[in-house]
């Protein structure tokens, strides 16, 4: 699997992405890498290759299969991936053993991953995803397991921003409705690890329906972005696939999703200026003093 996505990805979002679909001994080379990116940066690809165990021209074809020329070209983009790296402050001391200090470090150490979460996407991919959205007769949103919050999430905000859209919690009626969407409707589906089964199985019958399906996840060449029609990549803030099936966070894909919206709120112009003034109306009218 080669990257194709957007050149201007920085290595360490395209190699937690990418890793999972990878050969396993190109899969070592990335690993190493991410370990350790100064030492990769300051190596030749014959120096690696012996440190992971694998034949150099193993550690090229790893570097293009993230999208560079060859090892070089890899290793320059290392290097201005660190020069960029912003030091975050540590709490120390009696700040550091208290859970409010755990939890600003957190938080610290969290938003500054965050530069990356649109790294992957182009001018094009959005597009086609906000105009599928405005021109839809229907869309099905599908989200299972730790993403199903994302979906009811899309769902209410399509819904407030004049977009009609569905979800269904039971499997088996979902993909009957993904069945019956026809063509002229989308299919939104997120899965954080790109290889949810029952998602899978939602998009096939979406596909064979006609419809077409928009898959937001956080792996490049996984099952997801294979079947998907457009598919929008948003990197782990995670080292590893199984650092990702662990930690499970889904606040970076959170955050894209609200954003698309506004986008489309925007995209629609009147329509969507309408659509939200009647729904600030309705919510003013359910508060009390």
């Amino acid at each position: 699997m080669l990257w194709q996505q957007t050149s201007d990805t920085p290595p360490s979002a395209r190699m937690a992405s990418l890793v999972p679909s990878l050969q396993p001994n190109q899969r070592r080379v990335v690993e190493a890498i991410m370990a350790d990116r100064a030492a990769a940066a300051e190596g030749t690809a014959q120096e690696l290759a012996e440190h992971v165990g694998v034949g150099r021209t193993t550690v090229i074809r790893a570097a293009q299969s993230l999208g560079y020329d060859g090892f070089p070209q890899l290793r320059v983009a290392l290097v201005h991936e660190m020069a960029l790296d912003q030091p975050v402050d540590i709490a120390s001391g009696s700040e550091a053993s208290s859970m409010l200090g755990q939890l600003r470090t957190r938080i610290t150490n969290y938003s500054s991953t965050l530069a990356t979460a649109s790294s992957a996407l182009t001018e094009e991919l959005l597009h086609e995803c906000i105009r599928a959205l405005d021109e839809a007769g229907r869309v099905l949103v599908v989200a299972h397991g730790l993403s199903s919050p994302l979906g009811l999430d899309l769902v209410q905000r399509l819904n407030s921003a004049g977009r009609s859209a569905e979800m269904q919690l039971d499997p088996v009626t979902e993909q009957i409705t993904a069945r019956q969407l026809g063509s002229g409707s989308v299919c939104f589906c997120y899965s954080g690890s790109g290889a949810n089964k029952a998602t899978l199985d939602t998009m096939h019958a979406a596909k064979r329906g006609g419809a077409q399906v928009i898959a937001m996840t956080s792996f490049a060449g996984s099952a997801v972005t294979e079947t998907a029609d457009v598919a929008l990549v948003v990197p782990p803030t995670t080292d590893s696939f199984q650092d990702e099936l662990m930690r499970t966070s889904r606040a970076t894909l959170m955050l894209i999703t609200e954003q698309l919206v506004d986008l489309l709120t925007t995209y629609r112009g009147e329509r969507g200026r309408e659509a939200l003034l009647t729904s600030l109306s309705m919510i003013g009218d359910s508060l009390r003093e």
